[in-house]
């Protein structure tokens, strides 16, 4: 990979005029960088400058958000002072000076893959930022998960109480959503909702709405288990008496009903989103070793 070409040394160079502002922002300076690279004379690192400016404005970026005109006091001969013009120069802009630098200084080269590594890294972090969940997103594909789990007892047990063909459970499943959604079925959710027939409900819940749920799916198992619940019409009354308790309980909390509640974008984006995000992590764990 890139950055094993690059030298101990190299890196503690760069890294050793490698500045942080108060805001966290992060630059290095041109004079500092053109001493680095070799240049005994700073007006041929102006060159280099001046096209990693134009190299940054064709690329379609303002260039004065990554070069910045500043002047310096700096100590002369027996401590006098003098002020000279110097140029603070982001990530970015020291990747396109080192890219326009002599390429048959062997520092250049080294400067080159440093940049090229810490442009990679910041274009990963901010990537990997653009991937991680927040808080909510990650509390609903785990109740997501979760209901998917509790789904599959409540199916085992409505089975035991004698609910067996596909029909059946269908049936069992709306007699819970009656409960929960004051009367609507699955197909009257879905209509509510905005949803195509083809969708699964499931999946464009959110937190609050996946919990009331999950909530009515666990407790209708347990009451199914507990008592021993036997014939297709006994698992069905249990399932809608359990949906309208839980609903019941909403209502006494102040909380929205559940078909009020919005609809959420499938929970398929947040499962790519989280497989992007883990993909940046292993890879970052890759290039760490």
């Amino acid at each position: 990979m890139t950055e094993k070409r690059l030298s101990k040394k190299s890196r503690e160079l760069f890294e050793s005029i490698r500045h942080v502002d108060e805001d966290g922002h992060e630059y290095w300076t041109a004079r500092e960088l053109s001493a680095a690279l070799g240049y005994t004379d700073y007006r041929n690192f102006r060159v280099v400058g001046k096209k990693a400016w134009d190299a940054c404005k064709n690329s379609g970026v303002n260039p004065s958000n990554h070069f910045v005109g500043f002047n310096e006091m700096i100590t002369v001969g027996k401590g006098a002072e003098r002020e000279i013009d110097n140029v603070k120069m982001t990530r970015y802009a020291c990747y396109l000076a080192v890219q326009n630098s002599d390429p048959s200084k062997t520092i250049v080269a080294q400067a080159q893959t440093y940049f090229a590594m810490q442009t990679r890294r910041a274009e990963k972090e901010l990537d990997g930022k653009n991937n991680e969940l927040t808080e909510d997103e990650s509390k609903r594909l785990v109740l997501r998960r979760e209901m998917s789990k509790h789904n599959t007892q409540l199916a085992s047990a409505a089975k035991g109480a004698g609910v067996t063909t596909t029909l059946d459970y269908a049936i069992f499943q709306n007699h819970g959503y009656r409960g929960l959604y004051g009367g609507l079925d699955a197909t009257d959710i879905k209509e509510r909702k905005g949803l195509a027939k083809n969708q699964n409900i499931l999946d464009h819940m959110g937190s609050t709405e996946l919990a009331a749920n999950l909530f009515r799916a666990t407790q209708t198992e347990d009451k199914l288990r507990r008592e021993g619940i036997t014939g297709k019409d006994n698992a069905n009354r249990v399932h809608k008496e359990v949906g309208a308790k839980v609903r019941k309980t909403i209502k006494e909390l102040g909380g929205t009903m559940p078909e009020d509640l919005p609809t959420a974008d499938s929970i398929k984006k947040l499962e790519r989103k989280e497989k992007r995000g883990l993909k940046n992590k292993n890879e970052d764990k890759e290039e760490a070793e």
